[in-house]
């Protein structure tokens, strides 16, 4: 059984890539580079620049004076998915943790609570949230948004080419992938933690647009990958108390109802 402190030497860090995709976040940036590097002095770490048009480039290169880490630069902007798959190909190390770019109050428990479920091999992909996403996480299939996410490379390499376009509904494709390939999942609740909000970092007007634009790409995901959500729903109903069944196929039934409405609105 693995301990704080046991976690953060071991030697298992050397196999750590720590991934963090950045698109304008000029405020949050250095800090959070700083964090995953001071928590996890033997790992890599690198940092996909998503095209950002903002003093992000400049404030890290300015870091990397100081501060050991791998930077990468996007001519223009490809979407949070894009920037993913390219950390991902860079990777050295077999054990993957994405971390927010937009992150505060990160703390060095983070870190070991992600990585614990994974090193005593009782997890294949772990996931962390915070007080305001760690609510309801067995009520649907595809309910898992967050960046701070552990995995292994060779589970999620055979669908690289799959998750490069889906931008902002990359993350519900993978959890359903996992689900659906029966991957063990682990959800952690990282105390503390907490990532800026859009009308936090931009006018209300661009913000409001940008949490449209995330919609879009996350619905256009859920119709795209119908089949992965059903195979969810049918295996989440053998599982479930007869509540739960009732629950789940009410909801599998109002997917089914809103799937054709939702193809004449979504270019797909």
């Amino acid at each position: 059984m693995f301990i704080l402190r046991d976690i953060l030497k071991s030697d298992k860090l050397e196999r750590l890539t720590i991934i963090i995709c950045s698109f304008n976040e000029e405020k949050t940036i250095c800090d959070v580079v700083t964090a995953c590097r001071l928590y996890n002095e033997r790992s890599e770490i690198i940092v996909v620049d998503d095209g950002s048009e903002d003093n992000t480039e400049q404030l890290l290169q300015d870091l990397s004076k100081t501060i050991r880490f791998r930077y990468i630069k996007l001519p223009e902007n490809k979407g949070k998915s894009f920037a993913m798959a390219v950390g991902i190909e860079n990777a050295s190390n077999d054990i993957l943790l994405f971390f927010d770019a937009d992150s505060t109050g990160i703390r060095r428990e983070h870190f070991a609570d992600l990585l614990l479920p994974i090193m005593e091999n009782k997890a294949d992909m772990v996931l962390g949230h915070t007080a305001t996403t760690f609510i309801n996480l067995k009520l649907t299939p595809f309910k898992a948004f967050t960046g701070e996410r552990v995995l292994l490379k060779k589970d999620i390499l055979p669908i690289l080419d799959d998750i490069q376009t889906m931008r902002f509904g990359i993350e519900t494709y993978i959890n359903l992938y996992f689900q659906t390939h029966g991957k063990r999942i682990r959800y952690v609740y990282l105390e503390g933690l907490r990532t800026l909000n859009k009308y936090e970092k931009t006018t209300l007007i661009n913000a409001t647009r940008q949490y449209f634009s995330e919609g879009h790409e996350i619905a256009s995901t859920i119709i795209k990958n119908y089949d992965l959500i059903f195979k969810v729903a049918r295996s989440s109903l053998f599982n479930a108390n007869d509540i739960m069944k009732k629950r789940l196929s009410l909801f599998q039934q109002n997917i089914t109802k809103r799937k054709q409405h939702m193809r004449n609105t979504i270019d797909v």
